[in-house]
């Protein structure tokens, strides 16, 4: 791929290039889980999957602590190389700052993840028979835990660093691995689980490997600065990343909750139905995160020049890739459920009887839930970070927990399953009503953020 202006070349081109570049990356990125419950589903059956269910909310939490810092970072990077060229020194500056906030919290993630991994599986659900299964297939990621911080950070810089195709070269080799690492250790080496945490761990690493190529690469323009106001970055990245950081973590407590209900009202099979959609539910997150990560860059250093009007067709393209993204899972999901269920395990009659209704009833969310995440990355990008704030935590946490909590007791447990529609459907229209009013204020907005 070639070298393209943010600030002069055509929006079109330019968006859609970088929308395959972060598709195929945000897609392979899925992929570690998805055939991780894939493989093991067909192994060890619904209590396997039931067990990845439980590890879900680890990762959540593992990758979005590298997004806090990669797109908090990243964007800075790109807004301030937007205003000015002689802004380059600083803009590096955020770099470094970013790299130092994602190592700090790769080891406080790591020693978590060592010496607390029953504490956290238990909160995450985990009883006497998924604990086991759990902690079997963590046991191989402890060993590397910040290769996927760091992954997450350096594809966010990468991309706002003019080389996404690098990003998804990278991703994609890992991916592959996994693939048919799973294969290898779960099914020829007879690992089971274990083999497939192995897989996704050895993935990791070869990723992050082909991502540290770049600074060596002609193309690069990082170079690691030290930062005048360390704390005063952090507290800037952290800002501003904040919301697509919780995106994930609250994937994490969505989890959780959903789990603790799931178990409580419905039983074992509908916790491995929920497993299932977890991984629907990651392909989906994975076509918004695409969204945001390609026009991301492209807002950013536009709104760092002060010029509306691209961010503006910017924006009109990404929006109606969201409909088309929720449109096609909405369908898959209504359309074909059982093909999912025996796409990730060896399914049981019960399983296949009760799984239709639930994945319809969930899928019902994917509509909206596209465009949902993307404003986020939009909001991020025009430096509205509290709007940002609200729709991210909004969904996340608080209306979504609210449903997930009170649906069950005063409808009946398979209630729980239009807790997430009833979500999207309430943060999509605060979405809409906010990104009109933003994008209509561009225009007076020229270099108003007071970088």
């Amino acid at each position: 791929m070639e070298s393209m202006d943010f600030l002069k070349d055509k929006i079109k081109p330019i968006y859609f290039k970088y929308l395959g570049a972060a598709f195929g990356s945000a897609l392979i990125s899925s992929i570690y889980g998805v055939v991780d419950m894939a493989m093991v589903g067909q192994y060890q059956g619904p209590e396997g999957t039931a067990a990845l269910a439980v590890v879900s909310p680890v990762w959540n939490i593992i990758y979005s602590l590298g997004l806090l810092m990669g797109i908090g970072g990243s964007v800075m990077f790109s807004t301030l190389r937007g205003k000015s060229e002689k802004n380059r020194k600083k803009s590096n500056e955020y770099f470094t700052a970013a790299l130092i906030g994602v190592s700090i919290l790769a080891v406080l993630t790591w020693l978590c993840v060592i010496f607390f991994d029953d504490e956290l599986l238990r909160l995450f659900g985990a009883e006497e028979t998924l604990l086991p299964l759990a902690k079997e297939y963590l046991f191989p990621v402890k060993f590397v835990v910040p290769s996927f911080l760091f992954t997450q950070l350096m594809a966010a810089f990468l991309r706002n660093d003019g080389e996404p195709q690098l990003a998804t070269k990278a991703v994609l080799t890992g991916g592959i691995f996994n693939v048919f690492g799973d294969w290898f250790f779960v099914f020829a080496l007879d690992m089971g689980i274990m083999g497939a945490g192995l897989a996704t761990a050895m993935g990791s690493v070869f990723s992050l490997i082909i991502m540290l190529t770049h600074f060596a690469g002609k193309k690069n323009t990082i170079r690691l600065e030290k930062p005048e106001k360390l704390f005063s970055m952090l507290k800037t990245i952290s800002v501003t990343g904040f919301s697509t950081f919780f995106i994930d973590v609250a994937m994490g407590i969505l989890t959780m909750l959903f789990n603790r209900q799931i178990l409580r009202y419905l039983g074992t099979d509908a916790l491995s139905v929920y497993g299932i959609i977890i991984n629907i539910s990651t392909f989906v997150q994975c076509c918004a995160y695409s969204i945001g990560q390609a026009s991301q860059p492209i807002i950013s250093t536009n709104y760092g020049a002060g010029k509306g009007e691209r961010i503006k067709e910017t924006l009109k393209y990404a929006v109606g890739t969201a409909v088309v993204f929720g449109v096609i899972w909405t369908a898959l999901a209504e359309g074909v459920p059982n093909l999912f269920v025996r796409i990730f395990m060896t399914p049981t009659e019960e399983i296949l009887r009760i799984a239709p209704s639930i994945i319809r009833r969930y899928g019902l969310s994917f509509l909206l839930l596209p465009l949902n995440i993307f404003s986020t990355y939009y909001f991020q990008a025009v430096m509205k970070p509290a709007i940002s704030f609200i729709v991210s935590v909004g969904r996340g946490a608080v209306i979504s927990g609210i449903f997930i909590l009170a649906l069950p007791a005063l409808a009946g447990g398979d209630a729980i399953w239009f807790s997430m529609p009833l979500t999207e459907l309430i943060v999509a229209v605060y979405v809409v009503i906010m990104m009109v009013r933003c994008t209509g204020r561009l225009r007076t907005e020229k270099r108003s953020s007071g970088l």
